[in-house]
């Protein structure tokens, strides 16, 4: 996910966007749950971007710390998610959008 196609990518349906760097330590801890999490639910879109390479859609989105998880519905945020969660918060979290 890069900043030019960010919005195309994220306008339609629910998507999470996990926001990463690779030197950040709870990051690497989240990335295997959001994973997990896209293997397990094929009723939303899921994307990474790395803060570093694509500073411009974070900053957009006022995202001062990661990681951060920002779910969208048809393009527009319903839920920014700050630090670590679990399969089971993030699934609670998704639930309230896909139902």
């Amino acid at each position: 996910m890069t900043d030019q196609n960010f919005k195309t990518e994220t306008d339609a349906g629910v998507t999470l966007t996990d926001f990463w760097a690779t030197w950040c330590g709870p990051c690497r801890m989240q990335s295997p749950v959001v994973e997990a999490l896209a293997d397990d639910r094929k009723d939303v879109k899921f994307v990474k971007m790395d803060v570093d390479a694509n500073p411009d859609t974070p900053k957009s989105f006022g995202i001062m710390a990661i990681p951060t998880l920002l779910v969208k519905k048809n393009g527009d945020v319903v839920e920014k998610i700050v630090g670590y969660h679990t399969k089971d918060q993030l699934n609670e979290i998704l639930d309230k959008y896909t139902k």
